[in-house]
């Protein structure tokens, strides 16, 4: 393994100090519960909005604290949930008169870890609610869920609550907006090479020279199949079958359409795989209307990609548009 590491268990730790000490003025660092907070946050005049899971899928979500966006992210160790104590001390710390909305991938570990956070939260008198992200369409079940996964769709749920939290929307309307998103988006990838944690030191799973896994999680879960590499255009005709039809999307449909790598894609090649997707949605008569291509929510150095779309209408279209602020501008 080559890697920058010092000690693997301060990995995380170590990423998050550089995050605060590069944004000395808008975010601010509390080591012991693994907590990126925005500087002037609570707010009393709007829902703190806040994402954990676990690290290893940079530049989600640490990254994307700010204005906007999350008021605060409390991310476990690598690939793994945060203890509940870090969610409960993150609400206590966050709670607005307005209240905490937790946004929550659906993994087992991390529903648990939230869940008892919020009850303690609310037996403090602090209003806590959960939003769960399920947008992968690869599985149902795989080794870390029960259901569908949370992945990289979990990006448009953060920017649409975020911007209408910053707009001054009550809790109710931002569970009605974030539950809206998270119907209309779907996402699928594929793996081309495994990811290797700090920790372990050596690839989390087995692929040969020419072989890809598609519909792989972002944890390295196994996919639909592992089968032979192919071309970029059939790689994307197959991520793209899946996703299009589980809405299903059809023909007059306004999307967004994202190309997240994985962590170790040149982001060239992710913009190969953005044009044949954009060509074949609109031969569907798909309308692309905006466009992401870069890394969102990554699985370390995993080679691959994932697709995700999102049907657009007036609404939510307003809400990825409104301004934004974090550590890394990926919107």
């Amino acid at each position: 393994m080559k890697k920058f590491v010092n000690d693997p268990k301060q990995f995380v730790p170590e990423m998050l100090r550089g995050i605060a000490l590069a944004n000395p003025d808008t975010l601010t660092y509390v080591p012991e519960y693994n907590l990126i907070m925005r500087s002037d946050a609570p707010r009393e005049d709007k829902v703190s909005i806040v994402q954990g899971s676990g690290s290893g899928h940079e530049p989600a979500h640490v990254m994307i604290v700010g204005k906007g966006m999350l008021d605060a992210a409390c991310p476990g160790d690598v690939f793994a949930a945060p203890p509940m104590d870090y969610v409960y001390e993150t609400a206590k710390r966050l709670a607005s008169p307005k209240g905490v909305l937790l946004l929550v991938n659906n993994y087992t570990g991390d529903r648990m870890a939230f869940d008892m956070g919020k009850e303690m939260a609310e037996a403090e008198g602090i209003d806590v609610r959960i939003l769960m992200i399920d947008d992968d369409v690869a599985v149902k079940d795989s080794t870390y869920t029960i259901g569908r996964r949370g992945v990289a769709g979990n990006f448009f749920v953060i920017k649409a609550v975020g911007a209408a939290s910053e707009q001054g929307a009550d809790m109710d309307e931002l569970v009605r907006i974030g539950e809206k998103v998270n119907s209309v988006t779907r996402t699928m990838g594929v793996a081309l090479t495994a990811c290797t944690p700090p920790a372990k030191g050596s690839p989390l799973f087995e692929l040969g020279e020419d072989e890809m896994e598609l519909g792989v999680g972002i944890h390295g879960e196994p996919g639909r199949e592992r089968r032979k590499l192919v071309s970029a255009d059939e790689i994307v005709d197959e991520l793209l079958e899946a996703v299009v039809t589980d809405l299903p999307f059809s023909s007059g449909d306004r999307v967004a359409l994202m190309i997240n790598g994985l962590g170790g894609t040149p982001i060239s090649e992710l913009y190969i795989l953005f044009g044949r997707a954009h060509d074949q949605l609109a031969e569907k008569g798909i309308t692309v209307a905006r466009s992401y291509v870069n890394e969102y929510c990554t699985s370390l150095d995993m080679a691959g990609a994932s697709v995700t779309l999102v049907k657009l209408d007036d609404e939510i279209e307003g809400l990825l548009a409104a301004p934004a602020e974090a550590a890394i501008r990926v919107f």
